[in-house]
């Protein structure tokens, strides 16, 4: 179906040092029961987040527009075997689209082994990214917390969310003829959950639950969370994993960071360990 923009999803604001974030509070437990409520109904929402300066985000995309002007066989120097990691582009299916995959990319060490490759002089802009990943981390952590605290889990331990950050950094061409054209592909994450922002061009569109698609225009202290299949599997189906896309149109370049929270590889349990029918995806529970 196409795109309408009648449909909205939930806009939550997390205000820095206020009771809100404070975990425990009767604030706090009613931020969790709001996240919980689009995560389950909508399978994303949008953050206001007073708490990452608009300048570190601009200056993020400033090198991420760096990173994606080198030649070709130089962005090809960052390999890496495993899916959606490493530089990926040039693909007949997703002309428009091009990204680099980091692993721990709010870990000095693992970013200059980047630079190094692609920037032998050096180029200590890109210590930008490390900045940026560990604001993004820190979100995610007290995403993390907001949903078991909203499930009665916050204290056991056997139920927190392990996992890693895998950072993707994404361009998307415009597209020659201006007109909508898929710039990436309707898709659900295979992530816990994802954290999105972009450098104000539109073009991320999400799917309610009765197959619209919406639209979302982000402000500079806006950030998306969606939902992935790892979050729906551990939450036995209860939270939805959003199908998304990418919809270019214009004259403008698309430039956009992701945040993925990547499940380690462990046991989980999910939600209802007591009840057995609620088994999810072949998580034991």
């Amino acid at each position: 179906m196409g795109s309408d923009s009648q449909h909205q999803v939930p806009a939550i604001e997390f205000t820095v040092n206020s009771r809100e974030v404070d975990r425990g509070t009767d604030e706090w437990h009613h931020l969790c029961k709001r996240v919980r409520e689009a995560c389950e109904n909508y399978g994303c929402f949008e953050i206001v987040y007073d708490k990452i300066p608009p300048q570190l985000r601009a200056e993020t995309f400033s090198v991420s527009r760096q990173l994606f002007s080198l030649p070709l066989e130089t962005k090809k120097k960052n390999f890496n075997p495993k899916p959606y990691h490493g530089y990926l582009g040039q693909s007949a299916h997703m002309p428009l689209y091009e990204s680099f995959g980091l692993e721990e990319a709010s870990n000095y060490e693992s970013l200059r082994s980047l630079t190094e490759e692609i920037w032998p002089n050096g180029h200590d802009q890109f210590c930008t990214v490390i900045s940026m990943m560990k604001q993004l981390d820190e979100l995610k952590d007290m995403i993390n917390l907001m949903i078991l605290d909203s499930y009665g889990l916050g204290e056991k331990s056997n139920s927190t969310l392990h996992s890693k950050t895998l950072l993707r950094i994404m361009k998307y061409m415009a597209p020659p003829s201006g007109e909508n054209t898929i710039g990436l592909p309707a898709h659900t994450d295979k992530a816990l959950g994802t954290i999105l922002c972009d450098d104000q061009v539109s073009g991320l569109e999400v799917e309610t639950k009765d197959g619209q698609w919406v639209k979302l225009s982000l402000s500079p202290r806006s950030f998306v969370f969606v939902v992935g299949d790892s979050l729906m599997a551990w939450s036995n189906g209860r939270m939805h994993s959003v199908k998304h896309r990418v919809m270019m149109r214009g004259e403008k370049e698309r430039y956009s960071l992701g945040a993925f929270a990547v499940p380690l590889e462990e046991k989980g349990r999910a939600v209802d360990t007591e009840m057995q029918v609620f088994a999810y995806a072949g998580i034991s529970t």
